[in-house]
């Protein structure tokens, strides 16, 4: 059953949620004050880089380890309710997995330990294209088809919240395309999907919205047009080209881009950009948008962040 929960409750919800391993004078603080929703049949993007919390956010959510402050609730419950918990599937660290069994008696011993009498089985490996391979031992299994089973299991009890760590982890590009459409479709269906990746431009065509975190801080959260926009950029041509640098110095950030500029700014900042170089007697020859991927973006909000 996909949807809400109580009273129209997100599908999962984080509150003020922190996490500091150690004394908290002098401990770690893993996250600090995380808060967002993720709303049934939207997929939310969780980026970070190594180190950054996503993977001890995602742990808090699912109840594997307790918050230092704040709190999770799934479907408006908190996440210590069993009945909550059920609507939840997870892939986390790829799986665990029994080596000498098959892919398909691997999904029976869940089963049998999460009380379903397997009838979903056949399906689930058939929408991870698993099923011609389910006979095999797992420990033939290569990195990407052990992912693949891992979200399967994820998928076993029908869950309405979907959680995944690196889903992509191992595949390769037709295997990170059949992901997409995978994900895609469990949104469609009304569930809610909540990922992280490292692969940014997966994230970028497959993602509603994105939430972005760094050093345990959720810096920025959009959707993912929003998100592009928040990064947009003028490309400039012009002569020369030191003077037009050393003019836009203080008022608008730039890199050089071989025989012209890159300015951080959006389009409707173009007329004032070229009055300004023109008053600094700057040739200019072209200006337009710079396509800017979410990789960048992530790299500019990041080193942000720092400075």
């Amino acid at each position: 059953m996909a949807g809400t929960g109580t009273n129209g409750a997100p599908a999962l919800e984080l509150r003020g949620l922190g996490k500091t391993y150690g004394r908290r004078s002098g401990g770690k603080r893993a996250v600090d004050d995380v808060s967002l929703r993720v709303e049934s049949g939207e997929v939310y993007g969780f980026l970070g880089a190594n180190g950054a919390g996503k993977s001890t956010t995602i742990r808090m959510a699912l109840g594997l380890i307790r918050p230092s402050e704040g709190e999770v609730l799934l479907f408006g419950r908190p996440v210590s309710d069993k009945q909550a918990l059920r609507r939840v599937g997870s892939l986390v660290d790829g799986g665990t997995f029994y080596p000498f069994l098959s892919g398909r008696d691997n999904l029976r011993v869940l089963a049998r330990t999460q009380g379903s009498d397997g009838a979903r089985i056949e399906a689930v490996l058939e929408r991870v294209d698993l099923a011609r391979d389910a006979k095999r031992k797992v420990k033939s299994y290569s990195m990407g088809m052990k992912q693949r089973l891992g979200v399967a299991a994820a998928l076993l009890d029908d869950p309405d919240l979907v959680i995944l760590d690196e889903p992509a982890n191992g595949l390769d590009a037709a295997g990170i395309q059949d992901m997409r459409t995978l994900i895609r479709g469990l949104a469609a269906d009304g569930k809610a999907v909540f990922l992280s990746s490292h692969l940014l431009h997966e994230v970028e065509q497959i993602c509603d919205r994105l939430g972005i975190v760094h050093k345990g801080q959720l810096i920025r959260e959009a959707t993912v047009r929003d998100m592009l926009g928040h990064g947009a950029a003028l490309r400039i041509e012009a002569e020369p080209l030191e003077r037009a640098a050393a003019a836009l110095e203080g008022r608008w950030r730039w890199e050089r881009s071989g025989d012209s500029l890159t300015i951080q700014a959006p389009r409707a900042e173009a007329p004032a950009i070229v009055r300004h170089l023109t008053q600094a007697q700057v040739d200019i020859f072209r200006i337009a948008p710079a396509d800017q991927s979410l990789e960048a973006i992530f790299l500019t909000m990041t080193r942000d962040a720092d400075a």
